[in-house]
């Protein structure tokens, strides 16, 4: 279980999470939503460990990931906004530099390899340089690179900003397959729809604060919204 307590980050001055506290259950899909600035971004940077809050700890099966930060990482796969892919490298070779920097071992590699381009549809690009793919194709083989160590905890932010719709569903299908196999799943997106099809829970985050969390159709009763593309519009508006 991942617990996520009274954490509060800010950055020069201004207030990017304030005092906020929820719980995410092992093997579930758990949502961030919120407009714009609303801090899912802070909140996923914190979760991945790549920046610290100045209050509050975050801890991951009962231990401190802000203290103990190294065995989470080592669970832990991380899919950022940004396309972290070499593009003169052909998409098996990106694959082949994440899989060393993840230390998987030799006799496994070219199988991992290819059963994540498998998973993620690349496997007839697995020779083609990266320059040559679509936006949509770059940000599933962002994703494959992810799953190498075959993380238990996957953080996604935006993974399907700009994509089109076959790479939109063959993500989606991926995430519903890693939450068969007991992989807790944390995702931000701007497509609402997605995380009200996918999410098991979700926070919803306005201007650093946690409004509300719980199913979706909690959310949606205890807001009145009827839908959460509605409830976004809200948000926005105030």
């Amino acid at each position: 279980m991942i617990s996520v307590q009274q954490v509060s980050k800010h950055y020069r001055g201004r207030k990017a999470l304030q005092d906020i506290s929820f719980t995410i259950q092992k093997g579930e899909i758990f949502g961030l939503i919120g407009p714009n600035g609303a801090g899912k971004s802070t909140c996923i940077s914190l979760l991945a460990t790549i920046n610290k809050p100045e209050a509050g700890d975050i801890q991951v099966d009962g231990q401190s990931i802000l203290k103990y930060p190294e065995p989470l990482r080592g669970r832990l796969g991380y899919v950022p906004q940004e396309i972290a892919l070499y593009p003169m490298l052909s998409a098996y070779e990106n694959l082949d530099f994440w899989a060393g920097v993840y230390e998987v071992k030799s006799s496994e590699r070219k199988h991992r390899i290819e059963q994540a381009l498998r998973d993620l549809k690349l496997f007839d690009r697995m020779h083609d340089k990266v320059k040559t793919f679509s936006g949509g194709m770059k940000r599933r083989l962002n994703i494959a690179a992810s799953l190498l160590h075959r993380p238990d905890i996957l953080i996604m932010d935006e993974p399907t900003a700009g994509v089109d719709v076959l790479s939109r569903a063959t993500i989606a299908d991926l995430i519903r397959g890693l939450k068969q196999v007991g992989c807790t799943i944390i995702i931000t997106s701007h497509y609402i729809d997605e995380l009200e099809l996918l999410c098991d829970r979700i926070a919803v985050l306005h201007n650093g604060s946690l409004l509300h969390t719980g199913t979706v159709d909690e959310v949606l009763k205890t807001t009145g919204a009827s839908n959460l593309e509605q409830l976004m519009l809200k948000l926005e508006e105030e």
